[in-house]
């Protein structure tokens, strides 16, 4: 399903100029990227600047005098992508005076709060938003089509955008473009590699790991307490030190795509997690847990730490994961790291995904929100989220035009070498989307398919039994697909 490449229409030529200028440089789900304090605090636009270069206006040169304007922005992230965006938007201010905006920043639970501010005719003017959710609220009236505003803009087109960051609910009507594009790829540490007397993995796509390779430098790379690693008849798999690899099992559509396998038929009437290739896929990812002791089980992760922490501590050697774990690798002192391209399974894969940035219809000043929009789409304004890691660009210039490219991708430590060939370069000919982007009532399918699979995870049944005992439940629930354009 979906397995076409949402970035197939930034040309070949442009990928070949990205080679010639960059080749030799010195270079998540629901609420990803959500981390630290929970509380949900509103603060005014004026805070730090960052950028000094405009996305443009939305209509040409402005009237000398306006009326005043407030807008109210809401997201989620980390402390870093919360500096950021208000620094970006603090910029955005000083550019356009008249208009002040207020921004809520909701690390945790972010949907239900934003329900909860529905309901008492609180909500925001624009703001990021689960792509499900905003799909499902674009149906019901409750975001602008944003089709509308790109339609009649001089300085931004439908076409400068890369088509996988897009959520459209119905032919010609998108909900929203994401803040970011992200895709998935092996971050790892390099001085693991280097004690287990191992190669550096791959970063090209065409020489990636075979699922075979990947389990065996797995198990070279989990160690226990005595150092053993977990090809030894002797390796204890109850007394783990360093495990191989680890990955958020959410995205288990990494596997099941490069399997072969598919969520749901094309006309979303049919579950197709539970057909062969998909459940095989599944059942492989939880033998790296169970019966090959490389992973962590969902237990076991609780007293491991994330990201850079687990690869620095060296709790773990290898993390498969979104590129927004860039954001801490980089920012990392005291850790060595590299990146792989994604292991293949049967054929090449890595999800790519990200949240959209929305216009709700509640807002009193649409133009103005979509001054903002387009301030944030606009990588100029919003730097230091790229160069830290945490984001990708959504317009295709930035990955065409090699200039662009070295702004953002090299020359910083959050994008070593490797990291176009292994993250960029994968998603342009390899990506697919998440299912977040085209399968209706998500939320409600999901609810049935994560504790199953919770059970797999764990060891207590097989995928197939597990998924095939669900299908009947799941496709109660399935309403079909949103279009694709």
């Amino acid at each position: 399903m979906r397995k076409t490449v949402g970035m197939a229409s930034v040309t070949l030529l442009a990928l070949s100029v990205m080679m010639a200028g960059c080749g030799s440089s010195n270079g998540n789900n629901g609420n990803s990227g959500t981390t630290g304090n929970s509380e949900v605090k509103e603060t005014s636009g004026n805070t730090a600047s960052t950028s000094n270069t405009p996305a443009g206006n939305a209509g040409g040169e402005e009237p000398a005098k306006h009326d005043p304007v407030t807008l109210k922005y809401t997201f989620w992230g980390s402390p870093n992508e919360k500096k950021v965006q208000e620094a970006a938007i603090k910029s955005f201010t000083e550019k356009y005076p008249w208009i002040k905006v207020n921004t809520l920043h909701i690390p945790e639970s972010y949907t239900t709060k934003l329900t909860t501010m529905a309901s008492s005719n609180q909500m925001p003017d624009i703001g990021l938003l689960n792509g499900d959710v905003a799909l499902e609220w674009a149906s019901q009236g409750r975001i602008y089509n944003i089709m509308d505003f790109l339609a009649n803009d001089p300085d931004v087109s439908v076409n400068d955008i890369l088509p996988n960051t897009m959520y459209y609910w119905e032919e010609g009507k998108l909900a929203g473009v994401n803040g970011a594009l992200e895709a998935f790829a092996l971050f790892y540490n390099k001085e693991a590699f280097t004690d287990a007397g191992l190669p550096l993995p791959p970063t090209k796509a065409d020489e990636a790991y075979t699922w075979e390779q990947f389990v065996e430098t797995a198990q070279k790379l989990t160690l226990d307490q005595k150092g053993r690693n977990a090809l030894d008849p002797d390796f204890d798999p109850k007394s783990i030190k360093q495990f191989g690899v680890t990955m958020p099992l959410w995205a288990y559509m990494n596997g099941v795509t490069s399997n072969g396998g598919q969520f749901v038929n094309e006309e979303g009437t049919e579950f197709k997690l539970a057909d062969p290739e998909a459940a095989e896929a599944i059942q492989q990812w939880a033998d790296l847990i169970n019966k090959y002791h490389v992973a962590p089980s969902p237990t076991q992760s609780k007293n491991i730490p994330s990201g850079a922490n687990a690869l620095s501590s060296r709790k773990v050697a290898m993390t498969l994961d979104g590129q927004w774990s860039l954001v801490d690798l980089g920012a990392a002192k005291k850790l060595n790291f590299g990146i792989g391209v994604t292991p293949v399974m049967k054929s090449k894969a890595t999800m790519t995904l990200g949240e959209p940035i929305v216009i709700f219809k509640d807002t009193k000043h649409p133009e103005e929100a979509w001054m903002l929009y387009k301030w944030m789409m606009n990588p100029e304004n919003t730097l230091e989220l790229q160069t830290s890691g945490l984001w990708m660009p959504v317009l295709k210039k930035w990955y065409e035009n090699a200039d662009l490219v070295a702004k953002w991708a090299a020359g910083n430590p959050a994008h070593p070498d490797g990291y176009q060939d292994a993250v960029m370069r994968n998603a342009f000919d390899n990506g697919f989307p998440n299912t977040s982007y085209y399968v209706k009532n998500l939320s409600k399918i999901n609810s049935i398919i994560d504790p199953a699979l919770e059970q797999v995870w764990l060891g207590k049944t097989t995928a197939q039994e597990a998924l095939t005992k669900i299908k009947p439940q799941v496709e109660k629930e399935l309403k079909g697909v949103y279009t694709e354009r």
